[in-house]
């Protein structure tokens, strides 16, 4: 095999195991709370509607935290995707819609872009806020969307004033009352339910769903049957050491999105190497692409690896 093809071969099949969704108990979770703000149609081919849970019309809203890597977006985005009552025969209609807090980032921006998400024409950005805010009301109701997810959401409250963060809650409640109303899903890191929840409307309108961080304990087997699934895809097999997994989610610092994140990219050193057998060491190796860390401070070489400081960075010497 030339080193083109072979270049090939390893690209094709790292592209296949990233194409992987691997479920699990938070799919399930989160899927609960989003069934219980949904009302089901028993209309094939429509869309459901949210739940109202006031007489003034509200719905209510989740917000969903993790630490960076940890998979939120991808599970959101694919229960979304594939639940039944967010699904409809009408192209014209649009029943969930989702976007990423652009930079800078501040209500007119994140106005635009989820106009931009509906398929509305350009703004002006000398639209003033009030006004984008009422097109993003009314495209909703035309769309007959019923989920509204913004991802990153810790950014829309970076401001320390406090009056910043209000005007910031209250467009978001707006969304959540009356004819047209979405339910309003926000995901980001831990910081998120810290810097909004300061206001009791927020923890009576939202749901907090905080992803469980990944223990031996608690996810050991399961990690121990997806790495040894995905080296069966590729033609690998895994190396026995008993201290491969706790290492492996120590750098991965206990988020399940950097677990499968690491274990590709081992795989994809290892098949580039022509090895035939995953190893630690190429878990290390991965790290060093990783993190660019001194062999000393290298989670998976490391004699005291659980002594290694991750929250500061381990330069290589």
């Amino acid at each position: 095999m030339t080193y083109e093809n072979q270049k090939f071969a390893v690209q094709d099949a790292v592209r296949a195991l990233r194409d992987i969704y691997v479920e699990g108990d938070r799919d399930t979770v989160f899927r609960e709370q989003l069934d219980r703000l949904i009302e089901f149609s028993q209309v094939p081919g429509e869309a459901g509607k949210p739940v109202i849970f006031t007489r003034t019309g509200e719905t209510r809203g989740i917000i969903l935290v993790d630490g960076a890597g940890g998979g939120k977006t991808s599970l959101i985005d694919k229960a979304l995707r594939n639940h039944p009552a967010l699904e409809t025969s009408s192209s014209a209609l649009r029943p969930w819609i989702g976007v990423s807090v652009p930079s800078p980032a501040t209500l007119k921006s994140l106005g635009r872009a989820i106009l931009s998400q509906t398929g509305y024409a350009a703004v002006s950005d000398r639209k003033p806020v009030w006004d984008i805010w009422a097109l993003v009301r009314n495209r909703l109701k035309v769309l007959g969307t019923v989920v509204l997810w913004i991802d990153e959401a810790h950014d829309l409250f970076h401001s320390d004033a406090r009056h910043e963060v209000n005007k910031t809650l209250r467009m978001l409640k707006a969304l959540m009352q009356g004819e047209g109303a979405v339910i309003v899903v926000l995901s980001g890191i831990e910081a998120l339910w810290d810097i909004a929840s300061f206001d009791d409307q927020v923890r009576r309108r939202y749901a907090k769903l905080e992803l469980p961080k990944v223990t031996l304990a608690s996810h050991g087997d399961d990690l121990t049957s997806i790495v040894e699934g995905y080296c069966d895809r590729v033609g690998l097999r895994l190396q026995e050491t008993e201290d491969l997994l706790p290492r492996l989610i120590y750098a991965s610092r206990g988020r399940f999105g950097r677990c499968i994140e690491f274990t590709v990219h081992a795989i994809e050193v290892a098949l580039s190497r022509g090895h035939e057998v995953l190893t630690r060491d190429h878990f290390a190796e991965a790290w060093v692409m990783q993190e660019g860390c001194a062999p000393g401070n290298n989670v998976f070489l490391a004699p005291k690896w659980s002594q290694i400081n991750l929250t500061v960075r381990n330069h290589a010497a």
